[in-house]
């Protein structure tokens, strides 16, 4: 009987841990499904990388794609860091102001000329027209219209453009002289001549860039998720602790790999979707890699998704 006893104490005991590491996994996968705060404390940081700066990418030959196509390219300048919120706010202001762009409601609307349309299978027509530049009443949404003006929320004034679709990003460097870079040039900037697999190099490590569980400051997966870094946060300096690997590209380029996608120009014959590249906060590291694409509709927008011009 006392061994009796013994056993069912023990398995009493045995019974009530389960219990508790049961719901302690129960507390702990509540907590991970809890809605992001899209407004949860911002670090603010000066990365001291000036984002109306412009780098020159010199005319020829490079290695393309990960399996090294030779392509060759004119001279061209391309934007040292993505288009910033607050870069964006100011050709809203602009061109509303002007009539480049309206409000449709609680949209940002503007005018595209349109693809040529061959009707071949999938492809849905761009017909000339006012198309979404970007959407005011996302939460993911980074600027505000008082009716008037448009502003930045605080702490995201030097952080990419997001929530735009490529209409948007495709009107901002129309509107300010310049383009969207095809996917050649793009890949040329990011990568220079050696064939590397990284802006800055043959490897990447966690605080080459903001990508998914990188640790950075901007990241916390139990609270808000990932969100985006100033642009040109990858530059060699130290934030409160956080030491940064300068992570340009050979060409002076901050953010070519990791933080936002960006949308790149070319219009495919027979083809609607447009084409991203870079990876973003929120895709693994060897997303990241120079050749990899992404491609949406030209009227997807996300806050994984940003841009940047070129001349």
């Amino acid at each position: 009987m006392k061994f009796l006893s013994s056993t069912l104490l023990q398995a009493n005991r045995l019974l009530r841990w389960d219990c508790f590491v049961a719901a302690l996994l129960a507390m702990t996968l509540l907590a991970a499904c809890a809605p992001a705060d899209l407004n949860a404390p911002m670090p603010a940081f000066d990365t001291g990388v000036d984002p109306n700066a412009w780098a020159q990418v010199p005319a020829g030959e490079f290695e393309f794609g990960q399996h090294e196509e030779i392509q060759s390219t004119g001279a061209y300048e391309i934007m040292v860091t993505d288009v910033t919120t607050a870069q964006y706010a100011d050709f809203l202001n602009a061109a509303l102001a002007d009539g480049s762009i309206k409000m449709d409601g609680d949209k940002v609307v503007g005018y595209y000329p349109g693809d040529f349309f061959r009707g071949v299978k999938h492809e849905e027509e761009i017909k000339a027209g006012d198309w979404l530049f970007l959407p005011l009443n996302d939460p993911s949404q980074r600027i505000q219209f008082d009716g008037t003006r448009f502003t930045v929320q605080a702490g995201y004034e030097n952080h990419p453009m997001t929530m735009v679709t490529w209409f948007g990003a495709w009107g901002y460097c129309k509107y300010n002289g310049g383009r969207l870079p095809t996917e050649v040039e793009w890949e040329k900037a990011a990568r220079g001549t050696d064939g590397r697999p990284f802006p800055w190099g043959d490897d990447i490590q966690r605080n080459n860039a903001n990508f998914y569980s990188s640790r950075d400051p901007f990241e916390n997966m139990q609270t808000f998720g990932s969100r985006t870094s100033p642009v040109g946060f990858y530059n060699g300096r130290t934030y409160e602790g956080y030491v940064t690997l300068d992570s340009a590209s050979p060409y002076g380029l901050y953010d070519m790999a990791g933080n936002v996608w960006q949308w790149t120009g070319d219009v495919y014959e027979g083809m609607h979707y447009r084409f991203m590249r870079g990876g973003s906060k929120d895709t693994y590291d060897m997303d990241l890699r120079v050749w990899v694409r992404n491609n949406a509709t030209p009227t997807y927008f996300s806050p994984g998704v940003g841009f940047r011009c070129v001349r």
